[in-house]
């Protein structure tokens, strides 16, 4: 056999070196036992964050609290706002443009004080037309008056010689007639003098229209219209308070309405003031209650009010058994935090707070045990909604809603 034979024969042969079927089995196994771990990690890696963007978890909700000496003494609490009990939105009887304005928000103003000066041009040129129109309506009536004792001397001469028979008694009928004529233009020319009169006062209240006056003592709380703004009627210029009138206004549940009672004592924490609680007394209770809510407005008043008062101000009021002396009132209170709401992220000790529909992770710093939560010494403050036993699951900027009570 040729060389060339032996070469064609040997490039037929079937190779047999490849891997065994067994080995191939455990390869493939292999294989598939990668692509299932790879999948499980992505499921739980990818899962929460899937359903932490796009799906709401459910959650309930507690808040950080803050506790005072007073806390023993206290028979309610209810959250509320300072509103003050006198307002005034001033506005302009007539359409005209602000010519002089010059007050600025938060300023303080007294009654009678001129707010605005508006254009008084036209108003001014509509008065003297008006009282021009009252001195020729009035010259008209002396004028006729004058013509109408000119002819009583007439008619006089005329009825002496008509009872002495020298002359005939048509004349002074005729004459009587034209008397009758003038004490009617008399009568026409005296209403068009009182006509003339009250266009002119109504010009000249017109006229101390256009300078707008303070109704109130007060605080200007919005900012005021510009020189060269239009002023129309029920649209206002800037709105007054009047902060010796301002209160606190709390909604009090009407199945513990019964534990309030007027005059009686109040401990009042401002949110924007912390660190300070004031006295307060019970002024009045609403006489209509809220039918959707339940609740009825409870009105408490400062005693002695602090300068940074403001309206709108959030406040929380304690509702006591008996008044806080002042040793009381200084003493600091504790901020505290539900142990509930408490949790750990990457070793740290976090809470969520709820903020507009999601959660945002905040993290805390917490002191000893205080009743069933803990001494806050760095987080939110008093007031804060946070998610009450947050899962594991739960991250930061996840989408929740709070359960129906």
């Amino acid at each position: 056999m040729n060389d060339q034979l032996k070469s064609e024969l040997a490039s037929l042969r079937i190779d047999r070196s490849g891997p065994k079927p067994r080995s191939r089995f455990w390869t493939a196994l292999f294989v598939l036992a990668a692509v299932g771990g790879v999948s499980a990690v992505g499921l739980k890696v990818g899962k929460p964050w899937a359903e932490a963007q796009f799906f709401q978890l459910e959650i309930s909700a507690t808040e950080v609290g803050s506790i005072s000496p007073s806390q023993a003494a206290v028979d309610l609490t209810a959250t509320g706002y300072v509103i003050p009990q006198v307002t005034a939105k001033v506005s302009s009887n007539v359409i005209a443009r602000v010519t002089k304005s010059e007050w600025r928000e938060g300023q303080r103003v007294k009654v009678g004080d001129v707010l605005f000066e508006l254009d008084s041009v036209d108003q001014k040129a509509l008065v003297t037309a008006s009282r021009a129109r009252v001195v020729a309506a009035s010259a008209r009536v002396m004028a006729t008056k004058a013509q109408r004792n000119e002819l009583n001397l007439e008619i006089e001469r005329q009825r002496k010689l008509v009872e002495a028979g020298a002359a005939a008694k048509a004349p002074l009928e005729d004459l009587l007639a034209k008397a009758a004529s003038l004490d009617s233009q008399i009568k026409a020319a005296e209403a068009d003098v009182g006509a003339s009169a009250a266009e002119a006062s109504s010009a000249e209240v017109g006229l101390r229209n256009l300078k707008i006056l303070a109704p109130i003592n007060g605080t200007i709380l919005t900012k005021p219209a510009a020189i060269g703004d239009v002023a129309n009627p029920g649209v206002p210029l800037l709105e007054l308070a009047d902060f010796d009138s301002l209160v606190v206004e709390a909604d009090v549940s009407e199945a513990r309405l019964a534990l309030v009672k007027p005059g009686g004592p109040c401990e009042i924490a401002l949110d924007a003031i912390p660190s300070e609680r004031f006295k307060g007394e019970v002024l009045e209770i609403g006489p209509r209650l809220n039918r959707s809510k339940a609740t009825a407005t409870v009105k408490v008043k400062f005693p002695t009010a602090p300068p940074e008062l403001r309206p709108e101000m959030s406040v929380r009021v304690s509702f006591l058994q008996k008044a806080l002396d002042e040793a009381q009132l200084k003493e600091t209170p504790k901020t505290v935090v539900p142990a509930t709401a408490v949790t750990e992220r990457g070793g740290n000790k976090v809470v969520f707070v709820l903020d507009g529909g999601k959660v945002k992770l905040v993290p805390v710093s917490v002191g000893e045990a205080m009743g069933s939560g803990f001494i806050l010494k760095d987080g939110p403050g008093p007031g804060t909604r946070l998610v009450k036993d947050p899962p594991a699951t739960l991250v930061d900027g996840q989408p929740v809603k709070e359960k129906s009570s």
